[in-house]
Order: C-alpha cells, then structure tokens, then sequence
C-alpha cells in the first residue's frame, strides 16, 4: 500500500473513524512530547543532584552553604531539601529548641514535605504515558469495529457483493487499530523507561537526606551536650 491509497483511505472513512484517528494521533503527539519534556528533566535533576551532593560533602561549613543556595531562587531537588531542613533546623535554634530529638524531629518533617514536592515534580506528567499506553488501543479498535460494522452495512444496496467491494471499507478500519498501536507502544515503552529513571533519582534524594539528617543528629546533640554543660 503506498502513500497515496493509504491517504485515500483515511479521507474517505466514517466521520467516526477520522474522529478516532485525530484522537489517537492527538495522543501520540502528546506522549511523544511528555517524553522528551521528562527525558530532559530527569537528566538535567539527576546531574544537578549529584553536583550539589558533592558540594554539600566538600563545603565544611552548612551555613555558608546554606546563604549560597538561598541566594538562588530556582532550588530543586537536593538543594530544595537541605533548604527546607536546614532552614527549620535554625529556625528552631533561634527559638530556644535544645532538646536533640525536637531539633531532630523538626529538620525532618521539614525534608519530608520538600522530598514530597520533588517527588510530584518528577512524576507529573508521566502518568498520562501510562494512559496513553492502556486506552490507545482500545480506541483504535472502537475505530476499526466502527468501521467494520459500517462497511459491512453499506453492502446491503449491493446484490452481488464482492471482496473488492467491501475490502476498502475494511482496511481504512484497520488503519485505526494501527495507529492506536502506533500511539501505544512507544507509551508504554517511555513509561516503563522514565519511571525507572524516575525512582534512581529519587534513590539519590533519598541518600543525601539520610547523610545530611546524620549531621543535623550529630550538631544536635552537640548543641544539648553544650547547654548541659
């Protein structure tokens, strides 16, 4: 089948069966466009995380980190949570908090609730992918029965009914099925790979709040073994 047959085929189907074809090509364009949005976000915060990572391990003084990175107003990921926990962390300091555990307890929730928001920053979007991927074909194959059920219908004004009569009317269905595969496959396949990306940068949140949370314990208890003393 060439180009030109093929484009026959898909000006002349069913109202209903272009409206499916627009559908599916509207949703391909939209998975290929998440996918190459997210591939570049994930990329750029799994660089940025393991930068600031090695920053944090070679800076000996947290506060002065702490003046550098809120002098940037676009913090995400690692630097959004040392933020989040650093600043509470001397925010309970400056009010008298001196019991270890409070100051502990204190920087945590605050890490907690700045992880959360980088998490939903990185999962936007994908779940769409996932969509795409599991209603696609359906609608596609709505598409061909639709289209099947029209060509078969038209053939009751024709007396002698051929396979060349109705074979027009059977392969534009089947164009819907195509492109509803066509949408789906490179869905899943992105999806699958992105979530798997997706959680190894999580995984890098995950370790450098776990080392920054050790010396926030340690400071703690260093600051209510002073007021003890």
């Amino acid at each position: 089948m060439n180009d030109h047959s093929l484009m026959e085929l898909i000006l002349d189907a069913s109202p209903v069966v272009q409206a499916v074809m627009v559908i599916l090509l509207l949703m391909s364009i939209m998975a290929w466009a998440i996918t190459f949005a997210k591939s570049y976000q994930l990329r750029k915060a799994k660089r940025e995380a393991k930068e600031f990572d090695e920053l944090f391990w070679n800076t000996p003084e947290l506060t002065g980190l702490y003046n550098q990175v809120t002098r940037e107003a676009d913090n995400t990921g690692n630097a959004q949570i040392f933020e989040a926990g650093f600043k509470e962390f001397m925010s309970l300091k400056s009010q008298g908090v001196i019991d270890s555990a409070d100051l502990i307890n204190g920087t945590q929730r605050a890490m907690r609730v700045a992880f959360s928001k980088q998490i939903e920053r990185l999962e936007n979007q994908t779940p769409l992918l996932a969509t795409v991927g599991s209603s696609a074909p359906y609608i596609g194959l709505f598409g061909t029965v639709w289209g099947v059920m029209h060509a078969f219908s038209s053939l009751g004004d024709i007396q002698n009914a051929t396979l060349a009569s109705v074979a027009p009317g059977i392969s534009e269905a089947l164009i819907a099925t195509a492109m509803g595969l066509f949408a789906a496959i490179p869905a899943v396949i992105a999806y699958n790979r992105l979530s798997v990306n997706t959680d190894k940068v999580i995984g890098q949140y995950e370790n450098f709040a776990e080392g920054f949370l050790t010396i926030i314990q340690r400071q703690s208890h260093m600051t209510e073994q002073k007021t003890q003393d």
